[in-house]
């Protein structure tokens, strides 16, 4: 079943879908971001992802009937998700998660136990949002879903892993932030000096591999790329 699409202004539609984000949807989302690549390049200024959605803002109100047009003929090839794993150090050390104990108490678990489910879990990268390199991730355990914080930190450092709802990311600038912090993540995650300026890409998988003070200390030093199992 092809997703709807949805005109929101003369230049900007949605395409939607009524399912729930999982690997599926995303591959067939990034399907269409590869015909609309193809088909529609020179029609359109942008297309922005989300869980659902993809967000397209058309040149003119005529690019846009003319992709309304067609979306019944059109046929998307399919979108192969990659296998390969991105290992991310993680140290979830009280002095980065300064949520981490408060997290545990609300889920009912020990500290270790919510490191362990939290680390033990691959996720998938679905998108990029909020800040530039933040990625969106799914895969959370439903044991640690926590609804984000009532009153947002006006701080949070860069690289820090959190919590909120039923995602967890990793911030790749320092900002503002209302989610719950359980640790931090030494690596570089966004250099706008760079084409591209993150390292990963929507459909990418991630796991937190849990480092000690130590070693944390060591690559904050000494940053290295993340490794690719």
């Amino acid at each position: 079943m092809k997703p709807s699409y949805t005109l929101i202004s003369p230049y900007l539609g949605e395409l939607q879908w009524d399912k729930v984000p999982t690997d599926a949807l995303l591959a067939e989302q990034l399907a269409w971001m590869d015909l609309l690549n193809v088909e529609f390049a020179e029609q359109f200024l942008e297309i922005r992802q989300g869980f659902t959605a993809l967000s397209i803002y058309w040149k003119s109100t005529e690019n846009q009937t003319q992709f309304q047009n067609s979306i019944h003929r059109l046929q998307v090839k399919k979108h192969e998700l990659p296998s390969s794993v991105w290992m991310l150090p993680v140290c979830y050390d009280p002095a980065f998660g300064r949520d981490l104990g408060s997290l545990a108490l609300i889920h009912r678990m020990t500290a270790n136990q919510l490191i362990e489910l939290h680390s033990s879990a691959t996720y998938r990268l679905h998108f990029f949002g909020f800040l530039p390199g933040f990625m969106y991730l799914n895969g959370l355990s439903e044991r640690l879903h926590t609804p984000r914080k009532a009153i947002p930190d006006r701080k949070v450092e860069e690289g820090s892993v959190a919590i909120g709802g039923s995602q967890t990311g990793i911030y790749p600038t320092e900002s503002p932030g209302g989610w719950h912090l359980i640790g931090r993540c030494p690596l570089p995650l966004f250099d706008p000096m760079k084409s591209p300026p993150v390292w990963a890409k929507p459909g990418d998988l991630v796991r937190f591999e849990p480092i000690g003070m130590e070693e944390m200390e060591r690559l904050l030093q000494n940053p290295i790329p993340p490794k690719v199992l």
